[in-house]
């Protein structure tokens, strides 16, 4: 098992990017390779106690900035950390990627170097969003595709099944679409269609989701285009942000709050860790030809060593192989289908 992380990308990188790697070889024993100015890797590195074999380290000269248009800094920053990382993926000399870098070209470089898996219409990204049981559900999509048709609302679905059930380890995970009503007929005729194209797949299916059931954990994945899926992940956040900075302000403000909270420290502290990003590391790119993980931009080491350990179950679970199958499968149903049709 052998994950390449992109050193250079995030907030805190390279010194979270560095220490979460050195984490992950000593809690996980794989091979890691770091991509990026070996220079400040190195000085990283001085003071970690680590297997010195396990890890390799491929200098680069180029960053990829979140200011950067996408597609045309992966196809010019052609010795940047993140490119050079997605090549080492497509060339099969490592399992995955984890990148905290810019979401926008990580994207496009998945999609243009690693590839698309034959038969995926688009990739989607799947970011978790925390809920009050204490998992997480899966957004898919979370951003990738502002614009989608059924075909597209479909692939999500039953990708979205398998990494639940391989990575996350779920045995029956529920599917839901989003919509604003749970009523089977209502939405756009994106999701009227869509509902029908998911509910033919074997999938334990729960039909439409309003956004306001998604925290309560009424399904485990919310299928949706990504304009939806990104609106309902930073409305989320903000509320939650909004909610822990307006607690903070209302104890603080009197010696009857301040002791209230110090009364409710280890349940505050509960909650928050529910609500936790770093916890579950970071955002499968689902229907490419190999593991790529978006960690959060301001991931700190602890989220890089959640996400190397996505990374490594997402390897091992044989993801890619069971999407492969599964779009066998329905190209199989569809020809099945079509002779029907044709002998009538």
């Amino acid at each position: 098992m052998k994950i390449v992380i992109d050193a250079m990308g995030g907030d805190n990188a390279p010194q979270a990017t560095v220490e979460g790697a050195v984490q992950a070889i000593n809690e996980y024993g794989i091979d890691i390779i770091l991509t990026g100015d070996k220079e400040q890797i190195e000085k990283e590195l001085e003071s970690k106690a680590y297997d010195k074999n396990k890890l390799e380290i491929i200098h680069t000269t180029q960053i990829i900035e979140n200011e950067d248009k996408p597609v045309m800094a992966v196809r010019r920053k052609k010795d940047s950390s993140m490119v050079v990382a997605l090549n080492l993926v497509k060339e099969k000399k490592a399992d995955a990627i984890v990148s905290a870098g810019s979401t926008g070209a990580l994207l496009a470089g998945g999609t243009l170097i690693v590839g698309r898996i034959k038969g995926i219409d688009r990739p989607c990204l799947c970011p978790g969003l925390p809920n009050i049981k204490g998992g997480i559900t899966l957004l898919a999509d979370g951003g990738a595709n502002a614009d989608c048709k059924p075909k597209n609302l479909t692939q999500f679905a039953f990708m979205s099944d398998i990494y639940l059930r391989k990575v996350l380890g779920l045995e029956n995970p529920r599917i839901g679409l989003a919509n604003i009503g749970t009523e089977e007929g209502k939405g756009n005729e994106l999701v009227k269609e869509a509902f029908y194209d998911i509910k033919d797949l074997d999938l334990n299916f729960v039909g439409n989701v309003e956004a306001r059931d998604v925290i309560n954990s009424v399904c485990d994945a919310l299928i949706c285009d990504g304009f939806t899926g990104n609106t309902l992940l930073k409305s989320c956040e903000g509320v939650a942000m909004s909610l822990m900075k307006l607690m903070k302000e209302k104890f603080m403000a009197s010696f009857k709050g301040k002791m209230g909270a110090l009364m409710l420290k280890d349940s505050l502290k509960e909650i928050k860790s529910m609500m936790d990003y770093t916890e579950y590391g970071g955002a499968p790119l689902l229907g490419v030809k190999g593991g790529v993980i978006k960690a959060h931009g301001s991931s700190n080491a602890f989220a890089i060593k959640n996400a190397i350990n996505q990374a490594i179950k997402f390897a091992n679970g044989n993801v890619v192989n069971d999407i492969e199958q599964v779009l066998k499968e329905l190209e199989e149903k569809e020809k099945i289908k079509n002779n029907k049709k044709q002998n009538k």
